[in-house]
């Protein structure tokens, strides 16, 4: 039988890297009881993964891939997945946007189930095999609210990206393409603008008028 397992991601680490998009975290964690009363045992994927990874597609749709796993494991607590959005593909774009925002939160592993792979109980199933794990895919509308996407994560990320900015046109090319700041980033933003504006790129006054425009925006973009 087809089945596909759908997780909130508060259990996720979502880090991103670059256009890549990259993420990190677990979509499926054992023990627990989703809303269909089903349990999934450790050491239910590791069949399955032993003949290959799985396919990164958006809600299960079975076209074209948005990304590609790039490890996939059991662990103590659940699958453990690594995985990057393919830059330049649309949907991608659109996938991450909405994970980064938060309005996204979902994952759902899917693939197949053969007789004797569970055992019924009086609420639902334990699950102790996964004959075939097909993919595992952002979806928008997750089973089991055991997980939920770790927004500090997300921020770390921004901060990264900041310290990264080493000139006025690395600078304003940021503010123009950032949105969703965390008020950390927002501050650290802010302080790094005050260090590449007084280096006397500008005239003091040119340069008062650009901190106050910077000031002006990053407190609409500051959460």
């Amino acid at each position: 039988m087809l089945l596909k397992k759908m997780l909130n991601l508060d259990a996720v680490e979502l880090k991103f890297d670059g256009d890549a998009g990259k993420f990190s975290g677990y979509a499926s964690v054992f023990g627990g009881v989703d809303s269909y009363g089903d349990t999934i045992i450790k050491g239910a994927f590791e069949s399955t993964l032993r003949k290959a990874k799985p396919k990164m597609f958006w809600n299960h749709q079975w076209d074209m891939p948005i990304g590609k796993w790039t490890k996939v494991r059991e662990d103590d607590k659940g699958l453990f997945v690594e995985g990057e959005l393919t830059p330049g593909h649309s949907l991608s774009a659109d996938v991450r946007a909405a994970l980064k925002h938060g309005t996204l939160d979902g994952l759902s592993i899917g693939g197949f189930l053969k007789a004797g792979d569970f055992e019924e109980t009086e609420n639902g199933r334990i699950i102790r095999k996964w004959s075939e794990l097909s993919d595992i895919s952002p979806v928008a509308f997750p089973a089991d609210r055991s997980a939920r996407i770790d927004l500090d994560s997300v921020k770390a990320d921004q901060l990264a990206l900041i310290g990264g900015i080493d000139t006025i046109r690395d600078f304003e090319s940021f503010l123009r393409d950032a949105g969703g700041l965390s008020k950390g980033a927002a501050l650290a933003l802010t302080a790094r603008a005050r260090d590449l504006f007084g280096r006397g790129d500008h005239a003091p006054d040119e340069s008062q008028a650009k901190m106050a425009e910077i000031a002006a925006r990053l407190q609409r973009l500051a959460i």
